[in-house]
């Protein structure tokens, strides 16, 4: 018939059903991929139960974690008689009984719950999921509505699958942050190790008539086994000390602690630099059965006298320039200490009026650049060889070799030199 209006088409029940099934699975789809990208924890929760309350028409959505025997209310969405981080027992409420019998309970209506803990006045219905890590249970996801039996069977399993989802991205994001925690606490202990470390070293260096002494130290980690020290002995002598102790970080920097309190307490009783080797190896071999050994220089500086008295236990051999003379200064014995039992001998110099003394440890001579080249002795005589040297320029030097190159080892430098 002409001008006659087509019928509307009539959408069946079960169709409807269907399409919005099929509309919360993409939710759930979508949901899962966008909790399996979020790694920061609190960003994570935050995110699924504002998901879930707008996705599913929820009053309120919220996620319990558990905290030893407690419930940390740990991220919640349409609650305005709970906040975020609340605690309370993880004896209490529906929750509990989730967590006892590891299954999710649906109350269709709220008010025949003898266990159930309001939240919202006008709530009338709550599902409650256990948030499983394998057989361990993490925490409860809760999802709440203001209609009686408001959660169908179907959305109830969808459910389910979310919160296995959530289990997981929640598991990860705690690990992480724990992990972070760590890192964080390891980082601020050894910031407190470099601190009581360089608070071992001289903040200055003593004065003597007629002398100049300069010195670096620059670990290549947090904390290192390089170290040098001025220790004052009688008749106006002074002792230098610079060692090195094998390995870095944490186990090479309590060696040298242990090795330096030491060294302290013989130095003013000993008779010379030999006695002072040969004592600490000797502590060392009875008390630190560590695997690990210390090369050490150990000097007695006269002024008076104007004379040099050291031995050297396995250290690299000091430098020393008189007017433009540069040699090396060897010793006949002394093996590292740490290592086994041995002598070392000692060598006296008479120090001229214009003199450079250089004691190193090998992260100095053993600094590479780029092309893995080390620094080496030539660099060095030449830099000792120089009148106006300096420690500051030594150390600048060899930042420029190594470039972008990474520090490898510890590297300390001492300069004692005619005023």
């Amino acid at each position: 018939m002409a001008g006659s209006i087509s019928p509307i088409p009539r959408v069946s029940a079960p169709a409807i059903f269907q399409q919005r099934r099929v509309d919360a699975l993409v939710s759930l789809q979508k949901a899962a991929q966008q909790i399996a990208s979020i790694l920061e924890l609190d960003e994570l929760l935050d995110t699924i139960v504002h998901r879930v309350a707008v996705d599913f028409g929820c009053i309120e959505s919220s996620i319990l974690l558990l905290d030893g025997d407690e419930f940390h209310l740990a991220a919640v969405h349409g609650c305005t008689q709970s906040k975020k981080g609340e605690r309370w027992p993880a004896t209490e409420g529906l929750s509990a009984q989730v967590v006892a019998t590891g299954r999710a309970h649906y109350a269709p209506d709220v008010s025949q719950e003898l266990l159930y803990r309001a939240c919202e006045p006008n709530t009338r219905s709550e599902v409650i999921i256990p948030l499983k890590v394998h057989d361990r249970i993490i925490g409860v996801f809760g999802a709440s509505h203001h209609e009686l039996d408001a959660f169908p069977r179907a959305q109830i399993e969808i459910l389910k699958a979310l919160a296995g989802h959530i289990a997981i991205a929640v598991d990860n994001a705690q690990r992480i942050q724990h992990e972070r925690r760590q890192i964080q606490h390891l980082h601020a202990e050894q910031d407190e190790a470099r601190r009581i470390q360089q608070n071992l070293l001289p903040r200055n260096a003593p004065s003597i008539p007629g002398f100049q002494l300069e010195a670096a130290c620059a670990p290549a980690g947090a904390v290192g086994g390089d170290w040098y020290d001025y220790i004052p002995l009688g008749d106006g002598r002074v002792a230098l000390v610079l060692a090195d102790v094998s390995g870095k970080g944490m186990p090479a920097a309590l060696l040298m602690s242990a090795a330096r309190g030491i060294v302290r307490s013989l130095a003013p009783m000993a008779s010379g630099p030999g006695e002072v080797l040969t004592r600490v190896n000797q502590m060392l071999l009875d008390d630190f059965l560590t695997g690990r050994y210390v090369t050490m220089i150990y000097a007695v500086l006269d002024p008076a006298a104007r004379t040099l008295t050291f031995a050297s236990a396995g250290h690299p051999s000091p430098l020393l320039c008189h007017g433009g003379d540069v040699r090396l200064l060897h010793t006949d014995a002394g093996m590292p200490l740490g290592l086994f039992r041995c002598e070392f001998t000692e060598h006296t110099l008479k120090l001229c009026c214009d003199f450079r003394l250089l004691f190193y440890t090998d992260g100095i001579s053993e600094a590479v650049n780029h092309d893995d080249q080390e620094f080496g002795s030539t660099h060095l005589t030449e830099f000792v060889a120089n009148h106006d040297c300096s420690v500051f320029q030594l150390m600048q030097a060899i930042n420029e070799f190594r470039g972008n190159g990474t520090q490898k080892d510890d590297a300390t430098v001492v300069l004692l030199r005619s005023a």
